[in-house]
């Protein structure tokens, strides 16, 4: 990596090229080999963080096209298409996906693929895969893999390590044990496992620092503080429906409305009937705006067609008075969203 700028000391330029936006990379590296070096190198995306350049973008993972992942620009409202997830489970899906140390990971999940003859499913329904995209070098790689296979499970990140809890590993087996992974070391360990378990998928959020497992149909809330005090069971009457945590606080989408929940405390923020037929779609906090992504509308009694969607409506709640906007649709996936996490670059 020499002479990136004529006339300026390589550390100057680096610091140049950290301020283009991160959609204009694969760009600049035609511009010369000593470029791509630059663009393509773990220095690069340091000096973005020095100088205060790093860029917030979302995630996404649809049903179509299959284990295709795209990122959304929300300064820009573009998206970016991934390389294909090289995973041989087909249709990856009910896995788990989070970001830290600068790359997406996606965890474990099983196979959604169905035979159009016979109508049976792959048969692969918990793996124990364990892969991360590095938007450095704009590649796929395999990990360390979980000590357990699992599907439908929480997963979330606290202080930089990546904790899973709960899920299944059969159709019929839902499991209560719990698992950290260093991302440095490549490394798994089991931690304290949940107290409880339910045989219903599990998600998990993290507020104030903590995590929270919740079960699909349960009230009660199962909270990592740190792995040491392992669980405790709360029990806060939150209301059910999509999730999204915005600036530490907790919105819910339930009977048409959203709602802020702070313990047992809820507040109407403003309404969501327009999402009633919609179902299957990713609902995430980014900044202070809650994103609502893709999903399928129908069958109802009157229609019985299927709609993919690739739509992303967003709803800004940190001011006044919370108002919904339309952001450009994805370009390639659609439908039912398998996974959903943000990414700092």
């Amino acid at each position: 990596m020499s002479g990136l700028i004529e006339g300026l000391p390589d550390a100057v330029a680096l610091r140049c090229l950290a301020r283009v936006p991160f959609y204009l990379y694969p760009k600049l590296e035609i511009v010369s080999h000593s470029w791509r070096a630059a663009i393509r190198s773990p220095e690069l995306f340091r000096a973005r963080q020095e100088i205060g350049s790093t860029e917030e973008l979302l995630c996404v993972c649809a049903f179509d096209p299959e284990n295709l992942w795209q990122m959304y620009d929300p300064l820009r409202d573009l998206w970016i298409t991934l390389p294909v997830l090289p995973s041989k489970v087909r249709h990856l899906a009910h896995f788990g996906v989070v970001s830290t140390g600068g790359k997406l990971f996606v965890l474990g999940g099983g196979s959604e693929d169905v035979d159009p003859l016979t109508g049976d499913q792959d048969g692969s329904f918990a793996t124990n895969e364990v892969w991360s995209y590095d938007p450095v070098v704009r590649r796929w790689a395999q990990h360390a893999s979980m000590i357990l296979p699992r599907a439908m499970f929480a997963c979330c990140v606290l202080e930089g390590k990546i904790i899973v809890a709960g899920g299944f590993t059969s159709c019929r087996k839902s499991i209560s044990q719990a698992e950290m992974y260093d991302h440095e070391k490549d490394v798994w360990i089991p931690i304290p496992d949940l107290h409880c378990t339910h045989n219903s998928a599990c998600t998990g959020l993290v507020i104030g620092g903590k995590v929270h497992v919740l079960h699909k149909g349960l009230s009660k809330v199962q909270v990592l503080d740190n792995v040491c005090s392992g669980w405790t069971v709360e029990d806060y009457g939150w209301l059910q429906g999509p999730m999204a945590v915005v600036q530490g606080a907790l919105y819910v989408m339930s009977h048409g409305l959203i709602f802020k929940q702070e313990k047992e405390v809820r507040k109407v923020v403003t309404s969501s009937s327009e999402f009633r037929r919609r179902i299957g779609f990713a609902m995430t906090g980014v900044r202070d705006e809650i994103y609502v992504i893709g999903g399928v509308i129908g069958p109802d009694r009157f229609n019985w067609d299927i709609k993919p969607m690739s739509d992303v409506d967003i709803l800004t709640v940190g001011g006044d008075r919370p108002t919904w906007r339309q952001a450009a649709p994805m370009t390639m996936c659609r439908g039912t969203i398998f996974g959903c996490t943000q990414l700092r670059i």
